[in-house]
């Protein structure tokens, strides 16, 4: 299942977002990868512990906090602090899958990536190519949003990012481990949540209101690790 979720950042957090990248420490995205990925990944990519990235990362971090369709969508349980890449020159990261646990630097810590997720942050007019193409049961979907907006999709997808040929593509990236780690249950209970919210606001009084919440929050208990 593929999310796209708008406005994850104001248009003032992305302005701010993208003058404190200016002044990144780039580095070659290359040192941050799997020795299968190495061979396809051509970008560049701040270091894990950049102060940039930090500072950058906890922005997010309490965008995403407020953000109803991610928790609905996501139901994290953990989330690895955001880094933070970019693409130009004809750069591109061709087909790879992210590893299934990733450590969270500075600690002794590690996150199952259930979901992984793209925050866009340069204006898509002013880069050609760059896309994110997905590989999901319908097939290959290109992906390119507008500053501030973000896709969910998951973990075990085979992914990768197009060329980028003219202008600069600057995106944030991280992973989540969910209280529901099988995709289809995930699924399953951002659609029964969606419709609870669609009928709670046509007809807010409708009887069955109670009973589908109860469903919902009975399947969550009997799914969800914690």
């Amino acid at each position: 299942m593929l999310i796209s979720i708008k406005g994850v950042l104001t248009a003032e957090e992305v302005a701010h977002t993208l003058n404190a990248l200016k002044n990144a420490d780039w580095a070659d995205g290359r040192h941050s990868a799997g020795y299968l990925s190495q061979n396809v990944k051509n970008n560049q990519q701040l270091p894990d512990e950049d102060p940039i990235a930090s500072e950058l990362g906890e922005v997010i971090l309490n965008a995403l906090q407020k953000n109803a369709v991610f928790t609905a969508s996501a139901l994290p349980l953990k989330v690895l602090p955001p880094l933070f890449n970019r693409y130009s020159d004809n750069q591109s990261y061709g087909g790879h899958i992210d590893g299934a646990v990733r450590p969270i630097a500075g600690s002794p810590h590690r996150i199952r990536t259930d979901l992984s997720a793209t925050l866009f942050l340069s204006d898509p007019d002013s880069y050609d190519g760059g896309e994110l193409v997905v590989n999901d049961a319908f097939g290959e979907r290109a992906i390119k949003l507008s500053a501030g907006d973000m896709v969910l999709y998951p973990g075990t997808s085979i992914h990768r990012i197009e060329s980028v040929t003219r202008g600069v593509r600057l995106a944030a990236f991280f992973w989540i481990q969910s209280m529901v780690r099988d995709n289809s249950q995930r699924e399953t209970l951002f659609q029964l949540d969606s419709a609870i919210q669609s009928l709670a606001a046509d007809v807010p009084k409708h009887a069955s209101l109670v009973e589908l919440a109860g469903i919902y929050h009975n399947l969550l208990r009997s799914w969800a690790d914690t």
